[in-house]
């Protein structure tokens, strides 16, 4: 900067010497100007801290129509510090808006409302208002503000007669509409309300009035009434209809045309800078005439011209000031031509060329305000101060004006006010407000303190820092607190503070510290740079032939600084390759054993640190296992030698022979050759390919282009590549020519709104033809038949300058060399630099879709107020405020574009139940014009987006517990949540339960008497639109139903790999039940420490038989894609995309009973990736099928029934054991057996001790004795021998004397009870 100024006063002396002493002082003003005004940065905190005089930022349009219907909004909007307060004048006189109770000021503004609802009268306040806004430090004023109401006048009542015309006369039915503010718009139609079908005979004039060329009889057939449509109402009035009658004839008369519209043979026509030009010529005739526009010494404006109304309207957009001139319409049929001469002279209201600018000086120092504006005439310059004339010459010791400019003097720090421009001529004014503030500041920092800086060396860095102060501080950049100033050398400090070092070498390490000074103060701040190791890959990999099955290892051997994080991938094919159990990657490489076809491809080795990284490319050739049946084929094959021997004969003016001897093929058939040149005039080094020649042919004529000294190379080819180059060829010089092409790809763009830059693809080497080469460009305006201009240039581009806004321009470039010109080039089109939009879109409409999107439309911006090519209408819009009480919005703007000449288009991805507010602008090349007025608008409720998050833990085994956040977008006022409850055992699920819950709830425990099953969990927010996005979670699984399983350590690990327990879910009961259970589990993770920056941890897969469960965690962005990557054990990998807001993924149709191996990694960064896991998934019977019959409750309730079947047959076996007595009563003789000696107890008993009876009577469930249905096993057969038992243990003996059943019955019981009728009576 010191630099800068010392360069420019120094040519500022050396002028002052030679010239007088004003234009010194003039020049040494502007100088001051330039380096001394003071940029104040965005920083809001230093702008909240700086006084700051009042700024108009928004008032109504100069000419303002109101709609009487609707309350007045008059705007006027400032900004300032302190803020300003408004003052209203009307016609010229002070406004008391408190007088008025109709009229208030809008809250924190100047805008005037004006309450027009309940019986005010419009009219009343009808009038010149102009705003002041002002502060202690000066005042602002805005446009004068002219307001008029909307009136739209009835149609005079009127008789019209009925309209008699013969056929093939001319006719025009007048309209005459009544006078309207703003004028109505005027369209014809029949009493029916149809529409009257206009074309080049019958059409309606600017003028609203309707002409016939010539009436056929047809017209007779619908009446014709004039229409007026009001601006503001849209009401429709309706002029009493015309009856046309029409009087036939034999025959028509042909005749000449002649002009209705306009009469005579000339007119003239005055029109305004920037404003459309309408010229019109109706014509009557037999036939209908046509009519063609011409312009007088030149070409109509094709750019922006258009023709309307069936070419009786010429339209010329956007006038300047070059279409003035005269312009004829002529009115032709095969009868005759007439014409008809418009002259066109076009004035202007003014208009800036330099708008005044804000101003910001410290004190002490010097500036200037200019205000230059045109127009014709030419207007002229008024200024103010604080809103009060100043005139020229008036004393003032801190600012003199001299005409357009106002220049300042060593000013002090009371002198800031705002001065007004006001530019003047007949035909309209502007008005500019621009403040001058005087500012003093001390020194002081902007940016972050104490940054780190690293930087890899041998680069370029640059070292920030921002400063501020008035006056504006040196700034000076000091190494390690010590030595002199840092600048030049390898330094290099930049005017915004940036220190910048071109080549940072190791001993640049260290503390920087830049500091800031003026006389108020100091201040500093500290940059710490670090100079790092670049990376390299120091032995890289190799192009390889291996054979198919064997092993082969690339190298790659890397070094780089060892504080930076190194990583190390391949790319195979340009894609990311995957290190399956084939391959072992170390830090020397890759090696891949057993290799395949597939594995047949170019290994890119990629050494990555966040500061920089390098990477090496070979290629790998896989060959088939030579076959031990053939000599040939067991050989080795490679690419060819290279071919020797070149050389040249036969030379001519542009072509020469050269012959070669091809090399040793290799076993491989040479398929080709490949003849390569080099230049030494342009590109000296650098070889090219010339020409391509078959196997068979080892001599070839080239081709050659004049003045090039030409060497050749030839480069034998094969299956497998190409051979290494040939030696070089001796030197042949070709004769030079002039060029026989011209530049391509010729085009004119503008870099700025008064340029026009010309580029073009130069001529290369070898169509140079010749020394010296050149080109000769020119240029001219297209339609304007102006000559030519022209310059010769020797790069590839011309800049013209000074040229108009976004014109038209023909171009040329021809090339030209020491022997002469090319042939004469195309003629292209070119356009001069565009400049901003002048002009916003109007009559903006919004319709709210639903509740994220609205549809707008809008009027378009006129063709001239473009000044370019307009590439998109643009919608800016933000979020106001919430509806919600007390949620925070971001108010960053969002944008949406709607491309090219658009008048309605769609917003969309709004966020419901807010407040926004939008604006329009037109946008070409440069950029956006100027903003519509901002609208606003309210989204209506939506559903909420998901809960921000959904917990499910067990804090014992009888209960769980469910956890969630309120949504992040509640998008409306909550109703409720619902919560889905569903158990699940394996792949059995149960009858789901649904809980609807208190919109403030955010907490649901279980109770479960299941121990067994498992719970899937579903929740969603409502609002009264309805339900929002379902968020789902499991219950956990329980410790003890996981079976770790580990990483395979029999195939070799790549580095991301690590042994990785997983957990996995057994089989469990079956059998759903409406009340809900679950037991106390907890999820077993295998968890790796986040390293910094973006990583992924945490991997853990729960596998059942079909599917699995897979959860990680991250640090990445929200929204951020991931890649599921799983390989099952006959290597087959597949990718599946998981978007969401809870990291996992649940893997389907996996196979029972496989091993799995599962990753995952970032879509857009896939050097972001996490450990490996292997898992297995169940088999498909033992570990899935849930049987009854092995579980553990129905196994001990079968043994508990056999142990009390086992205890019932033993006691009875006892009891049997133990025998019977049975008595016998002395009611009458019985004969017993001579063995039996037990006659004195009256009884007998049974020796047998395997058939003994059991005694007592057979019990009933209910406890009940039932009789025996027979009991004569022993009565009933007194006949026979001694009693004793069969083989089956069945009584046969009998007693001596027969007893009558009925003498047997009540007493005890004989019968032994089996066993088998025992266990019945318990059962």
């Amino acid at each position: 900067m010191t630099d800068f100024l010392e360069r420019r006063l120094t040519v500022i002396h050396y002028y002052c010497l030679g010239s007088n002493m004003p234009s010194c002082l003039v020049l040494l003003l502007l100088f001051l100007h330039l380096v001394c005004t003071i940029k104040v940065p965005l920083d809001p905190n230093i702008q909240r801290d700086l006084i700051q005089p009042p700024t108009i930022i928004k008032q109504s349009a100069k000419n303002y129509i109101v709609d009487p219907r609707d309350n007045i909004l008059i705007e006027c909007e400032a900004q300032g510090n302190p803020y300003p307060m408004f003052s209203w004048t009307k016609n010229g006189k002070f406004y008391n808006v408190a007088k008025d109770p109709r009229v208030s000021f809008r809250r924190r503004s100047g805008t005037l409302e004006i309450e027009i609802h309940g019986g005010g009268r419009p009219e009343d306040y009808e009038g010149e208002y102009q705003c002041s806004a002002r502060n202690q430090h000066g005042t602002a004023l805005s446009n004068k503000i002219l307001l008029q109401v909307s009136r739209s006048p009835l149609w005079p009542k009127e008789n019209l007669d009925p309209v008699v015309v013969n056929e093939g006369a001319f006719l025009i039915l007048q309209c005459n509409p009544p006078h309207g503010l703003p004028p109505p718009v005027i369209f014809w139609m029949s009493s029916l309300m149809e529409p009257i079908v206009q074309d080049k005979r019958v059409s309606q004039g600017l003028n609203g009035d309707l002409y016939f060329s010539n009436v056929l009889r047809q017209d007779t057939q619908t009446d014709y009434s004039c229409n007026a449509r009001s601006h503001f109402t849209h009401t429709i009035q309706q002029k009493n209809p015309y009856t046309l009658k029409v009087l036939t004839t034999r025959g028509v008369p042909e005749r000449t045309p002649t002009f209705l519209l306009p009469t005579g043979t000339s007119s003239s026509k005055l029109v305004l800078r920037d404003e459309d030009l309408l010229l019109e010529c109706i014509a009557s005739g037999v036939p209908t005439p046509d009519i063609m526009w011409y312009k007088k010494g030149g070409e109509l404006p094709s750019r922006k011209l258009k023709f309307e109304n069936f070419n009786k309207t010429l339209r010329i957009i956007g006038v300047s000031e070059e279409d003035s001139g005269e312009y004829f319409c002529q009115a032709s049929n095969k009868m005759g031509s007439i014409r008809h001469t418009i002259s066109v002279r076009v004035k202007a209201a003014p208009y800036w060329l330099d708008e005044p600018k804000n101003l910001i000086l410290a004190p002490g120092e010097n500036g200037r305000l200019v205000c230059r504006a045109s127009g014709s005439p030419k207007p002229t310059i008024q200024w103010f101060m604080n809103g009060d004339a100043t005139e020229v010459g008036a004393p003032n010791p801190n600012f003199e004006i001299a005409g357009d400019t106002i220049i300042f003097r060593e000013v002090q720090s009371g002198n800031s006010a705002v001065y007004q421009c006001n530019a003047s001529n007949e035909h309209g004014y502007l008005l500019a407000n621009a403040f001058v503030s005087i500012l003093d500041v001390p020194s002081r920092m902007l940016g972050p303190r104490n940054q780190l800086i690293r930087v890899i060396e041998y680069n370029r860095t640059q070292l920030d820092c921002p400063f501020f102060g008035s006056p504006i501080p040196t700034l000076r950049w000091f190494k390690n607190g010590q030595g002199s100033n840092l600048d030049g050398g390898n330094y290099r400090v930049h005017e915004n503070g940036t220190l910048e070092i071109n080549t940072v070498r190791k001993e640049d390490q260290g503390k920087y510290t830049c500091v800031a000074t003026n006389i108020l103060g100091n201040a500093e701040n500290t940059v710490r740079l670090e100079v790092k190791e670049p990376t390299r890959i120091v032995k890289g990999p190799e192009d390889q032939i291996a054979k198919r099955g064997s092993s082969v290892h690339l190298d790659c051997r890397v070094r780089s600084d060892s504080s930076l994080r190194l990583t190390v991938t391949w790319i195979k094919d340009d894609t990311q390759l995957y290190i399956n159990s084939r391959m072992k990657k170390d830090e020397d490489g890759l090696t891949i054993f057993g290799v395949a076809e597939k594995d047949q491809g170019a290994y890119t080795c990629v050494a990555k640190t966040e500061l920089d990284q390098d990477s090496s490319k070979a290629y790998l050739t896989i060959q088939e296992t030579s076959s031990p049946t053939s000599r040939l084929t067991s050989q080795l094959i490679d690419k060819p030698d290279p071919p020797q021997d070149l050389e040249l004969t036969e030379p001519s003016v542009r072509s020469v022979r050269l012959t070669w001897v091809p090399g040793d093929d290799n076993n491989s058939p040479i398929t080709g050759f490949i003849v390569q040149f080099e230049e030494d005039r342009h590109q000296p080094g650098t070889w090219h390919n010339l020409a391509s020649v078959p196997a068979n042919v080892n001599s070839v004529i080239l081709q050659l282009s004049p003045y090039v000294n030409y060497q050749f190379r030839v480069l034998a080819l094969n299956e497998l590549g190409s051979s290494m180059p040939s030696p070089s060829s001796e030197r042949f010089q070709t004769a030079g020519a002039p060029p026989e092409t011209n530049p391509g790809d010729v085009k004119g763009a503008g870099t700025s709104k008064n340029n026009m830059e010309i580029t073009w693809t130069p001529l290369n080497s070898t169509q140079a033809y010749g020394p010296n080469l050149r080109y000769n460009v020119k240029w001219r305006q297209r339609h304007t038949g102006e000559p030519w201009s022209n310059i010769t240039v020797w790069d590839n581009k011309h800049v013209v300058w000074n040229t108009p806004v976004y014109t038209q321009y023909e171009l040329r470039v021809q090339a030209e060399n020491e022997f002469g010109k090319a042939p004469e080039p195309s003629t292209m089109i070119g356009y001069s630099g565009e400049d901003y939009p002048k002009a916003a879109p109007t009559d903006i409409k919004l319709r709210v879709m639903n509740s994220t999107a609205i549809s707008l439309q809008w009027t378009r911006v006129a063709p001239a107020s473009i000044q370019g090519s307009l590439l998109e209408y643009r919608a800016y819009f933000w979020r106001e405020s919430s509806l919600l009480k007390g949620v925070w919005v971001s108010r960053k703007k969002q944008q949406q574009s709607f491309m090219g000449d658009r008048v309605r288009g769609i917003v969309s991805q709004l966020i419901p139940y807010s407040i926004y507010k939008l604006y329009l602008v037109a946008v070409n090349g440069r950029g956006d014009g100027p903003k519509s007025d901002v609208k606003e608008f309210t989204t209506p409720e939506g559903v909420p987006s998901a809960p921000k998050y959904f917990r499910v833990y067990e804090p014992n085994r009888e209960m769980i517990v469910v956890e969630w956040g309120h949504p992040e977008h509640p998008n409306g006022n909550l109703t409720a949540y619902n919560l889905r409850i569903q158990p699940f055992n394996g792949t059995r699920t149960g009858k789901a339960v649904f809980e609807t819950l208190s919109r403030n709830q955010t907490k649901y425990t279980l109770q479960r008497t299941d121990p067994v099953s498992r719970y899937r969990f579903a929740i969603n927010a409502r609002t009264q639109v309805g339900a929002g996005e379902v968020i789902t979670a499991e219950s956990p699984v329980r410790l003890d139903e996981v079976s770790p399983t580990s990483v395979s350590s029999k195939s070799p690990a790549p580095v991301t790999d690590a042994p990785t327990e997983v957990p996995t879910i057994p089989p469990t009961s079956s059998g759903a039940t409406t009340l809900l259970a679950t037991t106390s589990t907890t999820s077993v993770t295998t968890t790796t420490a986040a390293t910094t920056g973006p990583s992924l941890w945490n991997l853990t897969a729960l596998p059942n038989t079909y599917w699995a469960n897979i959860t990680w965690m991250h640090n990445l962005e929200p929204g951020s894609v991931f890649m599921v990557e799983y390989t099952d054990s006959n290597n087959t990998v597949k990718t599946v995309p998981v978007k969401a807001h809870v990291p996992s993924i649940q893997l389907f149709d996996l196979v029972p009973g496989m091993t799995y191996r599962v990753r995952v990694y970032s879509q857009e960064h896939p050097s972001v990736t996490s450990l490996y896991v292997t898992f297995d998934t169940s088999s498909a019977y033992t570990k899935n099928q849930v049987d009854i019959a092995t579980q553990g409750w129905f196994i001990g309730l079968m043994c508990a029934v056999a142990l009390l079947v086992l205890i019932l047959l033993i006691v009875c076996f006892i009891k049997r054991s133990r025998g019977g007595k049975y008595p016998v009563r002395e009611k009458k003789e019985v004969a017993l057996g001579p063995d039996d000696n037990k006659e004195g107890d009256g009884s007998f008993d049974y020796s047998d001790e395997d058939n003994k009876p059991l005694q007592g009577s057979q019990t009933s469930l209910d406890g009940t004795i039932k009789q025996q249905e027979s009991d004569d096993s022993l009565v009933d057969y007194g006949e026979g021998g001694e009693g004793q038992f069969n083989e089956d243990g069945s009584f046969i003996g009998q007693y001596t004397v027969k007893k009558d059943k009925d003498e047997t019955e009540g007493n005890e019981s004989s019968e032994a009870t089996s066993p088998v009728n025992a266990i019945y009576s318990l059962a």
